[in-house]
């Protein structure tokens, strides 16, 4: 049976997703250095495993395949340290730079894929990775201003969101997509307690509360994402993510007082256009080999 597209619908449930995203970074912004971000990751993820948990009680229940659990564990590791990167870089550089730089995940994902499974890529798409670095020269722009901490802390988790998304590429070859979620919110979770006890600090009620809306945005974000990719196709949906940097931008400059800066829009607009090409790429390939050469049918 075909599904139905429904391209608008789906520009909706994306443009949804984007609004859920920019209001976790807003709170995450607003939260400040008040907690350490070992700390925020943890309380975050801990509210996210008890929305999950029916899902994962059930996931556990059932049993995991053999052999499924060391890739399970890399790929808790590999989300742990993006997430502790995340929460450090967003309460000390600007909402609109993290966005920005964090387009790089799909190409982080795609270098992953060429370089650690094998696949192959082709010209056009490494051009199309090299436009995206580019924009990310033009976001951070070493040599013509200080890069800071926060920066190269960003750039930590976007590499280490591309590889967990690899692990969880690989994974969803052998179980369900709520294994692939509940698993990560408990191995995530299990990650981050460690390091958020070295450094536990006294947490306030609001605090609790607005790392609560964390996980509820974010949650939320992805299932409209979940939603978008059902409803349209990827090529339709993934220029829509391009005004999540709009919205951070507005945020940025109106409730944290943070100036608008072209060069990362720019820098930006180069990521997310690459990533769109890579998209529309993937498509026609995917759309060449399911067509049957004209004439296939008849006879």
């Amino acid at each position: 049976m075909t599904t139905v597209q429904r391209p608008t619908v789906g520009i909706l449930w994306m443009l949804a997703s984007g609004l859920c995203f920019v209001a976790v970074t807003g709170i995450v912004r607003w939260l400040g250095t008040d907690l350490p971000a070992a700390q925020g990751a943890f309380i975050r993820f801990a509210f996210g495993l008890l929305f999950l948990a029916p899902t994962l009680f059930a996931v556990l229940r059932a049993g995991l395949p053999e052999g499924s659990l060391p890739l399970f564990a890399l790929r808790g590791a590999l989300h742990t340290a993006a997430v502790t990167f995340w929460f450090f870089a967003m309460a000390r550089i600007p909402v609109a730079e993290v966005t920005a730089i964090g387009y790089l995940n799909p190409i982080v994902v795609t270098l992953g894929a060429a370089l650690i499974l094998g696949e192959k890529i082709a010209f056009r798409r490494i051009a199309a990775i090299g436009v995206a670095l580019l924009g990310a020269l033009v976001v951070l722009r070493p040599g013509l201003r200080v890069i800071e901490l926060g920066h190269l802390s960003q750039l930590g988790a976007a590499c280490c969101f591309g590889l967990s998304y690899l692990a969880a590429k690989r994974l969803s070859e052998r179980v369900s997509a709520g294994a692939v979620v509940g698993m990560m919110s408990l191995t995530v979770t299990i990650g981050l307690a460690p390091f958020a006890a070295m450094v536990w600090v006294p947490v306030s009620a609001y605090q609790l509360a607005a790392l609560a809306l964390v996980a509820v945005f974010a949650t939320a974000g992805h299932y409209c994402m979940t939603r978008a990719f059902s409803e349209a196709p990827l090529t339709v949906t993934q220029p829509v993510t391009f005004l999540q940097l709009v919205w951070a931008t507005l945020l940025g400059a109106l409730v944290f007082g943070e100036a608008v800066d072209p060069y990362v829009i720019l820098g930006g607009g180069m990521i997310i256009s690459a990533i769109t090409y890579i998209t529309w790429r993937e498509a026609v390939l995917r759309r060449a080999q399911v067509t049957p050469p004209v004439g296939a049918t008849k006879g």
